[in-house]
C-alpha cells in the first residue's frame, strides 16, 4: 500500500530466495571478491567488445540466480533490468537471450533499487509469482561512454570513480513463512534532484542531495527513526558525496551514526587500488546488495537494511549541451523473514 507521499509498504514481505554476482578482474582484487559467484581474469569475457562483454556479466549472473533456486527460466515470469549503455542495449541483449519477459529500466545506478523495488511492488500485489531483477556496469565500456576510452590514459581528478564492472541479480518471490531468506518490506521512491552541478569527473557530489532527500523522505513517510535500522548504506556515492550526504541528513534533524551508515563505492574496493574517491557503476550497488549485503544478513550480521541506491541522470549529449546532472535516489528496505516489527 502507499503509505506517505513516496513509499510503498509491503504487507505480503517479498522473498529474495536467490542471487547471482559476476565481476571482472579488479573486482576479484578487491575487498569484496568472496561474494562473488564468478569472476573473470579479463575485462573481454571471450567477447569482441566490451558492451558485449557486459552482457555476458548478467546473462551469468541470471543463470547463477536461477540454478541457485533450482528453477527454469520458463517459471520467471519477467525480469527488471538495466545499465549505462545508450538505450540499455547490454540488458535488452542479455533479455533476448534469456527469453523472459521483459522491463527494460534505466535510473542509472539507482537502477537496481528502482528494479528491486518495483519487482516486490509487482509480486507483493499478485501480479507475478517470480520475477528476476537486476543491473549490470563495465568499466571500459562505461568510461568509453561517459568520460574518455581507457586506453587513452587520461588522468582524473580525486573526486572521479571507478566503475564496477559486474552485474547483480535477485530472484523475488511470493512469501514462504518459515523460510530464512531476506525480504523486502517498503521502498521509497525517489524525486529527480538538479542542485546545478555539472562536473561529470564529481557524481557523488551531484547524487548526495538526491540520496539525502530520498532517505528523508523514507523516514517520513513511514514514521519511524534511523535507529530502525543496523545499516543504511548508499549506492555509489563515493567519499565526498557520501560525507556530504551524512552532513545533509543530519542537519536535516534526522541523526545517523557514521558507523551505521556506509556506502556501496566505499565498501567494494581495497584502498590500495586506484579508485580515487570510490566506486560507481550500476552494477555497484547491484553486486554488493546481492552479493556481500544479502551473506551478510544471512550469517546475522544484520537483521534489516535500508539500501538507497543513487544515480545521475545524464547523457554524452546533455553534458555536450552543457545541462546540470539532474539526480535521483530509490530505497528498499530489506529484513530477514520472521523479524518483522
Amino acid at each position: 500500500m502507499i503509505k506517505g507521499q513516496q513509499s510503498w509498504i509491503f504487507q505480503n514481505r517479498p522473498m529474495i530466495v536467490a542471487t547471482g554476482v559476476s565481476g571482472g578482474p579488479f573486482e576479484a582484487n578487491g575487498n569484496l571478491a568472496d561474494d562473488f559467484d564468478i569472476l573473470h581474469e579479463d575485462l573481454w569475457m571471450g567477447m569482441d567488445s566490451y558492451e558485449k562483454a557486459q552482457r555476458v556479466l548478467l546473462e551469468e549472473a541470471i543463470t547463477t540466480a536461477l540454478e541457485k533456486a533450482s528453477m527454469e527460466k520458463e517459471q520467471i515470469e519477467f525480469l527488471f533490468a538495466g545499465d549505462l549503455i545508450n538505450q540499455i542495449t547490454p540488458s535488452s541483449f542479455a533479455a533476448r537471450t534469456m527469453q523472459i519477459p521483459y522491463f527494460g529500466l534505466f535510473g542509472a545506478c539507482s537502477t537496481s533499487m528502482e528494479g528491486l523495488a518495483l519487482a516486490s511492488f509487482v509480486v507483493n500485489y499478485k501480479g507475478a509469482h517470480n520475477v528476476l531483477t537486476g543491473a549490470s556496469s563495465h568499466n571500459a565500456a562505461t568510461e568509453k561512454q561517459f568520460r574518455y576510452p581507457t586506453e587513452y590514459g587520461g588522468q582524473k581528478p580525486p573526486t572521479a570513480q571507478w566503475t564496477v564492472t559486474g552485474a547483480g541479480v535477485g530472484l523475488v518471490t511470493e512469501n514462504v513463512p518459515g523460510k530464512q531468506h531476506p525480504v523486502t518490506t517498503s521502498a521509497t521512491i525517489g524525486k529527480v534532484i538538479d542542485m546545478g552541478l555539472s562536473d561529470p569527473f564529481n557524481m557523488g557530489g551531484a547524487m548526495a542531495p538526491a540520496a539525502a532527500d530520498t532517505i528523508m523522505a523514507h523516514f517520513r513517510d513511514l514514521e519511524i527513526e534511523p535507529s530502525h535500522y543496523d545499516l543504511i548504506i548508499t549506492g555509489d556515492l563515493g567519499r565526498i558525496g557520501h560525507e556530504t550526504a551524512f552532513e545533509l541528513i543530519n542537519k536535516s534533524g534526522l541523526k545517523l551514526e557514521r558507523e551505521q551508515f556506509q556506502d556501496c563505492g566505499l565498501l567494494i574496493y581495497k584502498d590500495d587500488q586506484p579508485v580515487q574517491s570510490g566506486a560507481s557503476g550500476a552494477g555497484c550497488s547491484a553486486t554488493v546488495l546481492y552479493g556481500h549485503l544479502l551473506n551478510q544478513m544471512k550469517k546475522g550480521v544484520y537483521e534489516r537494511i535500508l539500501v538507497v541506491a543513487t544515480g545521475a541522470l545524464l547523457s554524452p549529449l546533455s553534458f555536450q549541451q552543457k545541462e546540470s546532472i539532474p539526480c535521483i535516489a530509490h530505497a528498499v528496505s530489506i529484513e530477514m523473514n520472521g523479524v518483522g516489527g
